[in-house]
């Protein structure tokens, strides 16, 4: 009988109370990065997309030996991959669909616009059987500026995704 008066008490214990104010700021801490600004998700998601889709184009042009070209279009915020002939290719995701990417038709990168492009002045960037970029489409003039890009942008944030010339390694700024 006094054992079972000892769990009738009522309230909350110094312990229970502590321990779930820890749980609540560990809680907090792992949600608010989470509520970030939309736009700054969205950028990080359209960069990493372009520098994967260029370096998509790198790969085609190295596995199959020949010219692939990335078709850069800041008027309708847009890009496509063509291979050697010009013809736009199929997206590997979606085989029935062009590999033509529009921001403005993406819900989830909507907010993203291309701010500029230049590949030697340049719109387009081309790869040739070794990876190597070359400014334009089907060009044979090699990029020579270590600046060569696009930059995009959503609200006050630019985000730069970087071709180097030679090697073609594509990098995020």
């Amino acid at each position: 009988m006094i054992l079972s008066q000892a769990y009738m008490k009522k309230g909350f214990t110094l312990i229970e109370i502590l321990m779930v104010v820890v749980i609540l700021g560990i809680s907090a801490m792992v949600a608010i990065p989470m509520l970030g600004s939309g736009a700054s998700m969205q950028m990080r998601s359209a960069a990493n997309k372009i520098a994967a889709d260029i370096e998509y184009a790198k790969s085609m042009a190295i596995s199959r030996q020949q010219n692939y070209t990335v078709n850069f279009d800041m008027s309708n915020n847009s890009y496509q991959i063509q291979d050697s002939s010009g013809m736009v290719i199929s997206d590997p995701m979606k085989s029935s669909d062009d590999f033509d990417v529009n921001f403005d038709e993406i819900p989830s990168l909507s907010a993203v616009s291309i701010s500029a492009i230049d590949f030697d002045g340049e719109s387009s960037i081309t790869f040739d059987y070794l990876g190597s970029p070359y400014a334009g489409s089907g060009s044979s003039t090699p990029l020579i500026d270590g600046s060569d890009g696009i930059t995009i942008s959503a609200g006050d944030m630019d985000f730069e995704i970087i071709v180097e010339p030679v090697t073609g390694y594509v990098s995020i700024q």
